[in-house]
C-alpha cells in the first residue's frame, strides 16, 4: 500500500469510528439576573424578552429615530447627556446582541467612571475632543488612555470601567455601539454612594481609608 492510500484508510477509519458529538452552552444573561422558579405563577420574565408573532412584526420594530438631535448638558452634575437605543427603544434588537447610544458632553463634561457587564464599546468620535480611559482588572490596575478627535475611534473590553472627558474648547458628541442588546451600566460613585439601601458608612470608609464622616457627605450626595 503506498501512502497516499495508507492515508486515505486512515481517515476512512478515524471518520468511521467517530461518534456523533454535540457542542452547548448556557445563554448570556441579558439582564441583571433571572432568579429560577420552579412555578408558571411566579415566572414574570425571560432571559431578555418575549418575542412578539412574527405575523405582527412590522418595519417600525425594528426603526428609532433623533439621534440627530443634541441634547442639553445643562441639568446634569456631569456635564454629559446619554440618550441610549437598546432593545426597550427598538423592540427589533432582541436576540441580535448590539445596541447604540448617543452622549452629548458639555464642556468639561464627562461619562464619569462606570462598566458594562454585558458588553464590549467601541466608541465614534462625532465632534469635539474627549480624553478616554479604561483600567485593566487587579493586581495591574492599569489605565490605558488616549485623547480622541474627530473620526477617532476607541474599544473599552467588556465589564472593565471606563471614562470619557471632554477636554476641547467646544461641546463634543460621541456615538457608541455595545456588544449586547442590554448591555446595563454601572456608575461606580452612583452604585457605591447612592445604592438603595445605604452601605454602612464605615464599611466605604476602610475600604477608601478616609474618615466616615467623608463617605456620609458623598452618600448625602449620591443619595
Amino acid at each position: 500500500m503506498n501512502m497516499k492510500n495508507l492515508y486515505l484508510a486512515i481517515l476512512y477509519l478515524l471518520a468511521a469510528s467517530t461518534l456523533p458529538f454535540a457542542i452547548a452552552s448556557d445563554p448570556s444573561p441579558l439582564q441583571d439576573f433571572c432568579i429560577g422558579v420552579n412555578t408558571p405563577a411566579n415566572a414574570l420574565f425571560v432571559n431578555g424578552k418575549f418575542c412578539k408573532d412574527p405575523k405582527l412584526v412590522t418595519a417600525d420594530d425594528f426603526y428609532f429615530s433623533g439621534l440627530d438631535k443634541a441634547r442639553t448638558t445643562e441639568s446634569s452634575p456631569v456635564g454629559s447627556n446619554v440618550t441610549t437605543v437598546n432593545v426597550n427603544q427598538i423592540p427589533g434588537l432582541n436576540t441580535l446582541g448590539i445596541s447604540l447610544v448617543r452622549i452629548d458632553y458639555g464642556i468639561n463634561g464627562q461619562n464619569p467612571p462606570h462598566t458594562h457587564p454585558r458588553a464590549t464599546e467601541i466608541l465614534l468620535v462625532q465632534e469635539g475632543t474627549l480624553f478616554v480611559g479604561f483600567f485593566s482588572s487587579f493586581p495591574e490596575n492599569r489605565l490605558f488612555n488616549k485623547t480622541l478627535n474627530k473620526g477617532d475611534v476607541f474599544v473599552f473590553p467588556e465589564g472593565l470601567i471606563h471614562f470619557q472627558v471632554n477636554i476641547g474648547k467646544q461641546p463634543a458628541v460621541a456615538f457608541t455601539s455595545l456588544s449586547s442588546q442590554n448591555p446595563g451600566v454601572i456608575i461606580i460613585g452612583n452604585t457605591l454612594f447612592g445604592s438603595k439601601p445605604p452601605i454602612d458608612p464605615n464599611v466605604l470608609a476602610k475600604a477608601f481609608q478616609l474618615d466616615p464622616k467623608v463617605i456620609i457627605q458623598l452618600q448625602k450626595k449620591f443619595g
